[in-house]
């Protein structure tokens, strides 16, 4: 009967989790029978080897220490960042939308048809260090796709009318462009130009008639004044939505769910080219670039799910664990707003 040794954590990753996913722990002394905590709460253990751990994050754990303890003793302790609730109760289908103030905006879009009591809403911080959330735009059907545009209103596609609408501060809504097929994915490229998907398999843009010569002229833009729409790139069909994003050399980037394990991420360049990124991820849905041009996709990868970070170099990994994740946001500080099927988290990746 072999003694066991006070355990010892060397390493844990992702060093980023949401309630529910699984991190691993590296170390020594590890071997069940083992428990696990992780900022006070207790966690499952899904796996016990001598050198290695996998650990459920717990549901009410928020950011904090990841501590184990066997017979012999308790072990150091390593930092896990936790995403903390901000909102339940939400239906996103895509990214979330942060303005240049960190307010999350995050849709409630019902099933396909269905007209919810409110459309979008707005999550801020509140006094205590909490979040608050408020009604922000009501009466878009199904929306989908959120972006802020050069003029700083949010622009909203609703997929079952092939609209996306142009929403002023205040929260009142014009049709910015129509006729646009199932919209869903949304993003503005540096010219103020916005791109449309339409899941069957269509890329829109759609630039402002003065975009280059008077980026000024945007601002004013209100719907219906002249602009041109035609069809920038042809992909094949996502089964739910295409998810769009830019990185800082104004490349457009695409996800589009299919049944495969082996899905794609299309770049396409200004002429409308497309080449594959990368290959091998399940249900990739919504993207982000952070600040040193790594791509975050929320997708499974290699039997993993959560935030995967792609390199520039297309090297790949595990930003953060997590399931049934829809999107996220980047805002100000440096922080994510996370969005699952029904709920919004924030968290430091």
């Amino acid at each position: 009967m072999s003694m066991s040794t006070v355990p010892k954590l060397t390493r844990v990753y992702p060093a980023a989790a949401m309630p529910g996913g699984e991190i691993h722990v590296v170390g020594t002394g590890l071997e069940a029978p083992i428990r696990a905590e992780i900022a006070g709460v207790a966690a499952t253990v899904t796996l016990s080897r001598p050198t290695r751990l996998t650990v459920r994050v717990p549901e009410g754990a928020g950011p904090g220490e990841i501590v184990v303890t066997n017979g012999a003793g308790r072990s150091n302790g390593l930092r896990v960042s936790v995403g903390v609730a901000m909102s339940g109760s939400l239906h996103p289908v895509a990214n979330p939308a942060v303005d240049r103030a960190g307010n999350v905006y995050v849709t409630l879009s019902g099933s396909r048809g269905q007209q919810t009591p409110v459309s979008v809403f707005r999550l801020s911080r509140d006094a205590e260090g909490g979040f608050e959330m408020r009604p922000f735009v009501r009466e878009i059907l199904n929306p989908t796709g959120m972006a802020f545009g050069p003029d700083g209103y949010l622009y909203v596609s609703s997929r079952a009318e092939g609209t996306v609408y142009r929403v002023t501060p205040d929260g009142e809504t014009s049709t910015f462009a129509e006729g646009l097929g199932v919209a869903t994915g949304i993003a503005f490229d540096r010219e103020g130009a916005l791109y449309v998907g339409d899941r069957s398999g269509t890329i829109f843009k759609i630039r402002p008639a003065a975009h280059v010569e008077n980026l000024g002229l945007f601002e004013d833009n209100e719907a219906g004044l002249p602009q041109e729409t035609f069809v920038f790139a042809t992909l094949e069909p996502s089964m739910a939505a295409y998810h769009l994003a830019f990185n800082a050399a104004g490349t457009l980037f695409v996800t589009g769910p299919t049944t495969s394990s082996n899905q794609a991420i299309h770049a396409i360049d200004r002429d409308g080219n497309a080449t594959v990124f990368f290959r091998g991820l399940g249900r990739a849905q919504g993207m982000a670039f952070d600040a040193a041009g790594d791509l975050l996709v929320a997708a499974s990868w290699q039997g993993e799910r959560g935030i995967v970070r792609i390199t520039p170099e297309g090297e790949a990994s595990i930003a953060l664990a997590g399931n049934d994740l829809v999107g996220l946001g980047l805002l100000p500080d440096g922080t994510a707003a996370v969005v699952t099927r029904d709920s919004a988290y924030w968290v430091v990746l």
